[in-house]
């Protein structure tokens, strides 16, 4: 269970590469990419399944209630705003993107600074 729980973890950074690189490249012309869309429901599902399998004990640690509470709010915000975006293109403008980035470096710095 170790290697799925690894793989997991593995997939979870990869969607939030996804949504910080996609967002970032789209800053100069305002536009939510398609992999963006893509990368925070990978995020959000793969983030899920770590928490549910630490939390079973199958694998890793017993995960910090307080954090995994905060990074799955910062999450569900960006996922609205991503969704929110690609249904209607004409709100995205380079602060709405620039928002969609900070968060997601946020929930990268809680996951890695908090202890």
């Amino acid at each position: 269970m170790d290697l799925v729980y690894n793989l997991l973890v593995v997939l979870h950074l990869l969607g939030w590469a996804i949504v910080l690189g996609g967002t970032l490249v789209n800053l100069r012309t305002p536009k939510i990419a398609t992999g963006v869309l893509h990368g925070i429901l990978t995020a959000l599902v793969t983030g899920i399944l770590i928490v549910g399998i630490a939390s079973a004990g199958l694998a890793g640690h017993d995960p910090n209630t307080t954090k995994i509470a905060v990074k799955l709010v910062v999450a569900l915000v960006v996922a609205t705003l991503v969704i929110l975006g690609v249904r209607k293109p004409s709100r995205v403008t380079t602060g709405y993107l620039g928002a969609i980035a900070g968060l997601t470096a946020l929930n990268v710095a809680i996951a890695v600074l908090w202890r």
